[in-house]
Parts: structure tokens; sequence; C-alpha cells
């Protein structure tokens, strides 16, 4: 690719596993923001930041095998990985190519509607994508952004040791110009970007003893930790220290987990 790959998680196993797991945890959530948008059958559709697989077959299901999705990651091996599925789900109104969602060079007002799930979180310059998104889009047609807004991101009885940890990943999160209240703030982002009768709602989730997603901190933190550890955001000590003092307390019965809040915004192309 011809501009630096920010994605604030990075692209190892770790997060491959998550992102992968993410696609059966977040599907119904997503089919609710869907049924709210009245897709068509035989619609042209544009999923950006894809992932390894992300909701390209929730899209597909959609418009049926007449219509068509076009999902765009700048990973080669998330799109690799993405490709794996479409071909597993036998899906072959699905296409993954590589592209830059700043810039996808795909033609202007080319697509009935367009897609994006946790991506903005994840990159810095969130309005740019945005922008791309919804030029995309043909004017009256739809777009449907699902993300995620590090609040309220706790435990209960509290923990400070998380409270260290979540201090240093949003350190590192503002280094690398990433807005993790970014959530709250996609109705005016794609207010200013063209959209009209925006519809916003939000999920929040409270993980049992159990479940998988109970870890979701702790994953995100693996996946930084190494570069949190040589840019000095933390000290390795501390690091371990947290780490051990977050796994003890997750596995206690009487600790309620409470997810960050996701915002599920849809709306129309104006025109």
């Amino acid at each position: 690719m011809t501009t630096t790959d920010n994605y604030l998680l990075g692209r190892a196993e770790n997060e491959v596993t998550r992102l992968t797991r993410q696609i059966a945890t977040l599907a119904s959530e997503t089919e609710t923001q869907l049924d709210r948008i009245g897709i068509r059958k035989g619609e042209k559709i544009v999923d950006l930041g894809c992932g390894p697989g992300g909701a390209l077959h929730l899209l597909a299901g959609r418009v049926g095998p007449t219509g068509s999705v076009l999902g765009i990651d700048r990973s080669d091996r998330f799109v690799a990985l993405a490709r794996d599925f479409i071909a597993g789900q036998e899906l072959s109104q699905v296409e993954v190519r590589e592209g830059d969602a700043y810039d996808t060079g795909l033609p202007r007002a080319g697509f009935d509607g367009a897609h994006m799930r946790l991506l903005l979180v994840n990159v810095p310059d969130p309005e740019r994508a945005v922008r791309e998104m919804v030029a995309l889009v043909r004017p009256g047609g739809w777009v449907a952004n699902f993300e995620a807004d590090y609040l309220p991101c706790c435990c209960d009885p509290p923990l400070p040791a998380l409270d260290r940890l979540m201090d240093a990943y949003r350190a590192y999160a503002r280094a690398q110009g990433i807005d993790l209240s970014i959530g709250r703030q996609t109705h005016r982002l794609f207010r200013e970007a063209g959209v009209v009768d925006i519809v916003v709602d939000a999920v929040v989730h409270v993980f049992p003893p159990g479940h998988e997603r109970r870890l979701f901190l702790k994953n995100l933190i693996d996946n930084v930790r190494d570069r949190m550890l040589q840019a000095g955001f933390i000290r390795r000590d501390d690091l371990e220290r947290d780490m051990a003092a977050l796994d003890e307390h997750l596995a206690r019965d009487d600790v309620q987990v409470i997810s960050n809040m996701f915002f599920r915004l849809t709306g129309r192309v104006a025109g």
C-alpha cells in the first residue's frame, strides 16, 4: 500500500483470532442494525475495513445472489483470510479486494449502500474515512456505521490495576492519533459528510463468568503490549503485575464486566 498502516491493534495472530471470534459475537447486533435499513435484493454494497470476514456474510444474505458485496481491507493478510471465509460460506456474490479506506479508488456514487464496522476507533483521521465512505454511495443510498466508544468499559468491583492498564492503553492510542471516544461523534461526522435521516442507537454488554468476551480488555492490551512497552507507556514490571491482577479479578464469579459502548448509525446520502 502507498500509505502507512496505522491500524491500532496490529495484524498479529492474536488480533486475527479476536476478529475471527467477533464475526459471531457481533452478528446479532449487526443484524438488528441492518434490519432498519431495508436493504433490497440485488443491491450493490461496499464494506470498508472488512477485516478477515466481518459482516460480509450478513450483507450477502441481504442482497441475495443477484446483488453484490465488495469488501475492502488494506491488509493483504486480512484480505486472504476474508476470501477464505467467503469461499467457505459459498458466497459467490462477495468479492474482497485490498484497498485503502481513505482512498479506495472506487467510482463515486457507485454503490446503493456502504457499511463500516469498528474501523474508525482503530485508525487516525476518521473524518477522511467517513467522507470516502459517503462519496461511494449514490444519492438516496444508505450508510451504516457500527462504532465503539470506550464508555463505560469497566468492571465492578473496580480494579485499580485495570485503571492503570487502560490509562496506558489510552495514552498509546492518543499517540497514534486514535480517538477512543469516536463512537459518540459519528452522528456529527456523517452529518457533516452529507448524510441525512440519521438514526443512532447504542448497545452495551455485561459479560457473565465464563463468557469469552469477558477477556476483551485483556486481549486488547495483549495485542499492543510490546508496542506500549517499547514506547514507554508502561514499565514491564508494572504491566506484568497488573495483567496478573486482572486475570485473577476476571476469574472471580462476583466480578461484573461491562463492555465499551457500541453506537449503531444508519442514514441516507443527501441528494
